[in-house]
């Protein structure tokens, strides 16, 4: 970036946070494992604010 300072944006995150904390694999988990997701089966769950999606 020092000889290019334009690429100095490139690095800059589009999400509020960089990385997930653990808490909020957590709370996937314990959402899994609840009954309020009774009818979910067969699905990869991205706890990664989208950036998938990307």
């Amino acid at each position: 970036m020092e000889t290019n300072p334009q690429l100095s944006n490139m690095m800059t995150p589009f999400l509020p946070t960089w990385a997930v904390e653990p808490e909020d694999i957590a709370d996937a988990v314990c959402w899994l494992a609840s009954d309020e997701s009774k009818f979910v089966t067969a699905s990869a769950i991205s706890v990664d604010q989208g950036s998938t999606h990307y």
